[in-house]
């Protein structure tokens, strides 16, 4: 299942809490700042207003950005002293999430210890290693959970950034790949209860 995203006329800047918190504090002249920088390059994008979330900061502009306009937002946030630049993302354009879940693996996979479970760092390493990932944004940490208390058989809950039309997840479905001596295979899945749409939201 593919989700869609916030509103393209949001412009999405990660950033740690320490940063956050440093640049609302001055978020009425970041404003003007950037709607200055957005009229001296002749664009027809003004900010109408930054607001914050647990992951960074969201500007919201009257049109859809292009990406030159993300360029000058991008360059004004990390140039600001309210910031510490390297714990900043690159400014970008929101996108919808799909949901995928990873089947026949077990819980238990390494043959020289039957007590070590499987991790997602574990997970994540695998996916970083095949090609079948390339180009894939996770959009959240995965999740591993047992498929019952009685089995011993593990799923893995992925969730991937992608486009509207879900073409990222369509890739991934019915692709398998080796976990240790086990071949994985992933499918497609619902949104995940609890899981918020968006990291951005």
């Amino acid at each position: 299942m593919t989700t869609k995203g916030p509103s393209r006329k949001h412009i999405i800047i990660p950033m740690s809490s320490d940063n956050i918190l440093s640049f609302m504090k001055n978020s009425s002249a970041h404003v003007a700042n950037i709607n200055r920088a957005l009229r001296n390059a002749k664009t027809d994008v003004l900010v109408d207003y930054i607001r914050s979330d647990n992951s960074g900061i969201s500007v919201v502009v009257n049109k859809v950005a292009q990406q030159s306009d993300l360029s000058i937002i991008n360059n004004y946030v990390k140039n600001s002293n309210d910031v510490n630049s390297l714990q900043v993302e690159d400014a970008r354009l929101p996108m919808s999430k799909s949901y995928l879940k990873i089947t026949s693996i077990p819980y238990f996979p390494y043959a020289d210890n039957h007590q070590t479970k499987l991790m997602s760092n574990d997970i994540e390493n695998i996916l970083k290693q095949n090609h079948i990932f390339d180009n894939i944004s996770l959009a959240s940490k995965l999740r591993v959970i047992k498929v019952s208390l009685k089995s011993d058989m593990a799923l893995v809950w992925i969730d991937i950034w992608d486009v509207q039309s879900g073409k990222n997840a369509k890739m991934l479905i019915n692709q398998c790949f080796n976990v240790e001596n086990f071949i994985a295979t992933i499918r497609g899945a619902n949104m995940n209860p609890g899981v918020p749409l968006c990291k951005n939201c």
